[in-house]
């Protein structure tokens, strides 16, 4: 699979390659108590978000920074984690920083993601996993015609607590 990652503009949007002069934005996210909340992974460290770079850049990973469209405001991040060619399917992620909640930017980055997967990666399957209790995420999923299709129980540890996570799905 070829690394590059397009630039996707829209009139409001630009999806852009992450690059290391977005650590800081990343740690700004995901060391945010609201981000991390419903979020697998968090940093203490500008340091220790070195990994999180690392992880974007690995092969399986297509991930963009989600800016204004004149790439002054950093909104956040998403992309496609586990891009599996051999069966056709990828996991999609995103996450926005708080201030930037409620505006429509899910609505409008994450259809571009899964655009780009159908289109241009061949992907036949893109499946999102939210925690049970992103009421949030799950509603954005449903509005994006993502079908929810099972819950993992006590599938993960968080905190020390067990949490179940939803499983959505959109395919051709």
């Amino acid at each position: 699979m070829d690394k590059h990652v397009p630039t996707i503009k829209t009139d409001r949007l630009l999806l852009r390659k992450i690059t290391d002069l977005d650590l800081e934005n990343i740690f700004n996210g995901l060391s945010n108590p609201n981000v991390i909340r419903h979020y697998g992974i968090s940093y203490d460290s500008l340091e220790a978000t070195k990994e999180q770079m690392i992880w974007f850049a690995d092969m399986k990973q297509l991930w963009w920074a989600i800016c204004a469209r004149d790439n002054q405001t950093f909104y956040g991040a998403g992309g496609l984690n586990d891009i599996n060619p051999e069966e056709n399917k990828a996991e999609i992620g995103l996450w926005l920083l708080p201030e930037f909640w409620g505006k429509g930017i899910m609505q409008e980055a994450l259809p571009l993601i899964t655009n780009y997967g159908f289109n241009h990666l061949q992907l036949h399957r893109i499946e999102g996993f939210v925690d049970s209790e992103n009421i949030n995420c799950k509603k954005a999923m449903s509005k994006l015609d993502f079908n929810y299709e099972k819950t993992i129980k006590d599938s993960e540890i968080k905190d020390g607590k067990s949490i179940h996570i939803d499983v959505y799905a959109k395919t051709i």
